[in-house]
């Protein structure tokens, strides 16, 4: 359970090799040890996630999953909640994709399209499925500024974060009075290694930073944090610039 201070007592980290999934975990365990469950692949990082965590005084347990497989989404939640509830989620895997070569081959785009918004949707089922039962939990999902308005150059990508956005927020609404929440987080370029050599956009923030968004944002029962707050006031700009102004501009 969360606590009366709110810190929770386990935290899922979907995607657990995400440098935000382990800034999150690492910023939690500041306050208190805590059950950790890493969600991923089984590579070499998802092993060093689980030591480094473990160093960081929580206890891990590791469970399989591939957003490419339709049964995995139930089957990691099963394991996962085996050791006991699940206090907060955090749903942190995504591609980003080459935008020059989804925008000629349909089945790059289709497989992106499969890990970063059908997976996240079925995810997402799963985990409020599963919540409901318990009568608590805070689902955090990441999306991106970048799902606010398709920009040409990463349109496809922009568009699987404007569905995953759209979804856990009509998923929030559906589950007020369970005593489940979703917080949904859009971040701008974040300084990680899923952006590592690209040429950093304005604004630009990094996983410490959104852990700690994410942090406050579970804590004070917010449906959505902008990382940085500034990029709000930005992408509001951005979504209202008349079309033909929009299409002109250098990104």
């Amino acid at each position: 359970m969360i606590d009366a201070l709110g810190s929770p007592g386990s935290l899922l980290l979907v995607g657990g090799t995400s440098d935000i999934a382990v800034a999150t975990a690492r910023r939690y365990l500041d306050e208190r040890p805590l059950r950790v469950v890493v969600a991923a692949r089984d590579t070499p990082r998802r092993a060093a996630v689980a030591d480094e965590l473990r160093a960081a005084g929580a206890a891990v347990d590791v469970v399989d999953f591939d957003a490419d497989d339709a049964d995995s989404p139930a089957r990691m939640v099963e394991a996962a909640a085996a050791g006991g509830d699940i206090d907060v989620a955090v749903v942190a895997f995504g591609q980003l994709g080459d935008q020059e070569q989804l925008a000629t081959d349909p089945d790059a785009a289709g497989a992106l399209g499969r890990v970063n918004y059908v997976a996240p949707v079925v995810v997402g089922t799963v985990l409020a499925n599963r919540m409901r039962s318990q009568g608590h939990g805070a689902i955090v999902v990441l999306s991106s500024v970048a799902g606010e308005r398709a920009r040409r150059s990463n349109y496809v990508y922009g568009s699987t974060k404007a569905g995953v956005d759209a979804f856990y927020s009509g998923l929030a609404d559906s589950l007020v009075g369970t005593g489940v929440s979703v917080l949904v987080v859009r971040p701008g370029f974040v300084r990680s290694k899923m952006t590592e050599g690209m040429a950093e956009a304005p604004l630009s923030t990094t996983p410490e930073a959104v852990a700690e968004a994410i942090v406050i944002g579970v804590r004070k029962g917010r449906h959505t944090v902008w990382v940085p707050g500034a990029m709000r006031w930005v992408m509001s700009g951005l979504r209202h610039t008349p079309r033909a102004v929009f299409r002109r501009l250098p990104f």
